[in-house]
């Protein structure tokens, strides 16, 4: 047969809107890899700041243990320990205001709780663009088919053949859009689970440091984990 068939067939002999179909899955494709890659860096990042994180209790006192976590202000656990420091002075020390009402555990415990609300939501940035391309990808390409499908009837209709290496190609041709929005839809899927239970566990890192923290500005010592009642004391200078 002289004719040839294939994406570069597919491409050559479609009309506009198979192309944009096929522009659109390539869009999509590009955008749930960027994320991927890029929330994979910054969940690498984050895990091995919960690593660090760990000395943080191995300091004399409270501005020693804040060096040990760096001066990068992205540093979710740098961040929690200065609100935490900053929510405890600014109770103590403002004249009467509408947080006197609420006492320091309360008022550490809102402002921890904030602040690890604006990371979580900070975390999860670009999911959402992974799940609509994981949902969405899929259909396109269905779209993209069924559009391929009924040219290429249109056209073995009007040339008047259809034998079965004439119906072939174009619905082979037409098929192949089905399986570029699986491919596209596949790694979103899988990508958006895999980051889902990433940020999962840095979370749980990051809520079980300002446990630690809560008692420590509350009560002046951080809840070990050996039990309820065993405390470690640290010092608040600085």
């Amino acid at each position: 047969m002289d004719s040839q068939f294939g994406i570069a067939n597919l491409w050559a002999q479609g009309d506009v809107v198979t192309r944009f179909v096929a522009i659109l899955l390539l869009a999509m494709s590009l955008a749930s890899w960027m994320v991927i890659i890029i929330k994979a860096l910054d969940f690498m990042k984050y895990k091995k700041l919960a690593r660090s994180a760990k000395d943080f209790w191995h300091s004399a006192d409270f501005a020693t243990a804040l060096l040990k976590l760096g001066d990068d202000a992205q540093n979710p656990f740098r961040q929690l320990a200065l609100e935490g420091r900053e929510a405890t002075a600014h109770h103590s020390n403002t004249k009467a205001q509408l947080h006197d009402t609420l006492d320091v555990s309360d008022w550490v415990t809102g402002c921890l709780r904030n602040s690890i609300d604006e990371f979580t939501a900070r975390l999860q940035g670009g999911l959402a663009i992974l799940a609509s391309v994981g949902s969405t990808a899929p259909f396109v390409g269905l779209f993209g088919t069924v559009w391929g499908i009924y040219h290429a009837l249109l056209s073995i209709g009007l040339s008047g053949q259809s034998t079965i290496d004439k119906v072939a190609g174009p619905i082979g041709e037409a098929l192949i859009m089905t399986a570029l929005g699986l491919a596209v839809a596949i790694p979103a899927v899988l990508g958006y689970n895999a980051l889902v239970r990433g940020n999962k566990s840095v979370l749980i890192r990051l809520n079980s440091f300002a446990h630690d923290l809560h008692a420590f500005f509350v009560t002046g010592a951080r809840v070990a984990s050996g039990g309820p009642t065993h405390v470690v004391s640290m010092k608040r200078g600085g």
